[in-house]
């Protein structure tokens, strides 16, 4: 009876398995501290009689933590730029308009289904309140929104899509894992009912996320990840 051999990892398929590995331990510890302070955190940033400043750091802190903290570790670690991750004039183009070709359905769906409440790039909870607070808090706050809340989180689907499928290739034009990984999360962290509204919900958002990575991929541009997060996703 002959035994199996286990497969060696290469150095590099370590290094990608430790990535992954930071990355989800950050992530999963942040998740944590929301899982036993999240309703008074929420309770906090919701609360117009306290100053917006510390209600938007608060609340950019913990959505930085879920969505940026990891990669950017990972990425200090490595000594590995942004740039290097598809962040670069060459298709971005290309990559924002077959993101937002992608996200057409997702658009109709909450058009059509009456869920259309006005557009707003970078609106959170806290957007209102800068509102009121004078231009420059409006700016300042809105630029904060954009990089937290739009860029890091778009570009966290991006790096970690590209870590996964650098981990597990895959020769299939259609299908890639790292892509399938990183929408399913979505997905997961995505409100979802099972009558018909909610299936057409759950196959535009699957369409729309699986397909900005698969542009991502082809394109070989992360932009239209943090295009989609700043002028979509965090939109409408």
């Amino acid at each position: 009876m002959t035994k199996t051999k286990r497969r060696t990892l290469t150095a590099e398929q370590k290094k990608l398995d430790a990535n992954l590995w930071i990355i989800a331990l950050i992530t999963m510890a942040v998740y944590c501290i929301y899982g036993v302070f999240g309703s008074g955190i929420m309770t906090f940033c919701k609360d117009s009689s306290i100053s917006v400043w510390p209600r938007l750091f608060a609340s950019a802190a913990l959505e930085f933590g879920i969505a940026g903290l990891g990669i950017t570790v990972v990425c200090l670690i490595r000594k590995l730029s942004f740039v290097s991750f598809g962040l670069k004039k060459e298709n971005a183009i290309k990559a924002i308009v077959g993101t937002v070709i992608c996200f057409i359905p997702y658009i109709a769906y909450i058009v059509l289904s009456g869920q259309f409440e006005g557009y707003e790039p970078c609106s959170v909870i806290v957007t209102y309140d800068l509102h009121k607070a004078g231009l420059l808090t409006t700016i300042v706050g809105t630029l904060i929104i954009a990089v937290v809340w739009g860029f890091f989180e778009g570009f966290n689907y991006a790096v970690i899509a590209k870590f996964i499928s650098k981990r597990y290739p895959l020769k299939s034009k259609l299908f890639d894992l790292g892509a399938l990984v990183c929408t399913l999360m979505g997905i997961m962290f995505h409100p979802i009912h099972f009558d018909t509204l909610g299936i057409i919900d759950l196959v535009t958002t699957f369409v729309a996320l699986y397909g900005m990575l698969m542009v991502r991929k082809y394109t070989k541009n992360s932009w239209g990840c943090v295009f989609a997060f700043i002028f979509i996703w965090n939109a409408i």
